[in-house]
């Protein structure tokens, strides 16, 4: 006879992240501050690690404001693996391990692919796929080395098949995913997974500027089942299920969250 709880006591013990330690980079953005608040309260200590620091403190003050004391902030170059090590020795002293990473740093480019330069694709891809690289590499020889952890990358709907209009991006996201797999098998026995969610279209307002056209709206939408954009909030059962034990035979997988864009034909 199972000593398993029941009824909702069975779903806290499942999906428990109480005392946990969770880093989110890219923790000041539109879909990664999302992530942030979500595991505080799930029960999580958290750092925010974002470029800009005063976004990541205004993520921080917020969850403190609501009553989360367990959160930091910290400024972190995704480019730079000096800033990846840096930010794990501040979140190591802070709250002693990393249990959970989600590496969600990165900028997109709207240019004609003629138009792109070398400049703009080497910022694309360093803030996307060496940030992602880096992340791993340094966060994840913590976890290696302890045995444990949930690595949550951020892939995209333009891994494949790529998007228009986002050349440098889809390029990047493609080796998201690549790289997942890869650190998914390379870990599958050292007890750290490696996935990655791979959102649809939940665009900022940086997207509305720079990509949305009415037509492109329409042409968005209508390959959308649930024809609408996303929400931030409707990313987190995602993220939690990841960084939880419920997802423990989970690694090396890309898990879409996009209304259904992923399986549209006609």
């Amino acid at each position: 006879m199972s000593d398993m709880p029941g009824g909702g006591e069975y779903l806290v013990h499942l999906f428990n992240l109480r005392g946990k330690v969770a880093a989110v980079i890219g923790g000041g953005g539109h879909l990664c501050s999302e992530m942030a608040r979500g595991f505080a309260r799930a029960g999580c200590a958290v750092a925010i690690l974002d470029l800009r620091p005063e976004k990541a403190r205004a993520v921080e003050e917020e969850l403190k404001a609501e009553g989360f004391d367990r959160a930091i902030s910290g400024a972190v170059d995704v480019s730079k693996k000096q800033d990846h090590e840096r930010a794990l020795n501040e979140v190591l002293a802070a709250f002693g391990r990393v249990d959970v990473l989600v590496n969600g740093a990165g900028i997109n480019s709207p240019k004609p692919y003629f138009d792109i330069s070398l400049e703009d694709w080497n910022a694309v891809l360093e803030s996307q796929i060496t940030g992602t690289f880096l992340g791993c590499q340094v966060f994840g020889q913590h976890m290696v080395d302890r045995g444990s952890g949930s690595i949550i990358n951020i892939s995209s709907a333009s891994a494949g098949p790529p998007l228009s209009k986002a050349f440098a991006y889809s390029v990047a996201k493609a080796g998201i995913r690549n790289l997942t797999q890869n650190l998914g098998r390379e870990w599958a026995g050292r007890g750290v997974r490696v996935n990655a969610l791979r959102p649809g279209f939940f665009p900022t307002e940086w997207n509305r500027r720079n990509f949305i056209t009415p037509e492109r709206e329409a042409a968005i939408l209508g390959h959308t089942p649930m024809g609408r954009y996303g929400e931030p909030h409707e990313l987190i059962g995602a993220v939690l299920w990841l960084a939880s034990d419920a997802a423990n035979f989970v690694t090396g997988a890309e898990i879409a969250v996009d209304g259904g864009f992923s399986c549209m034909t006609i």
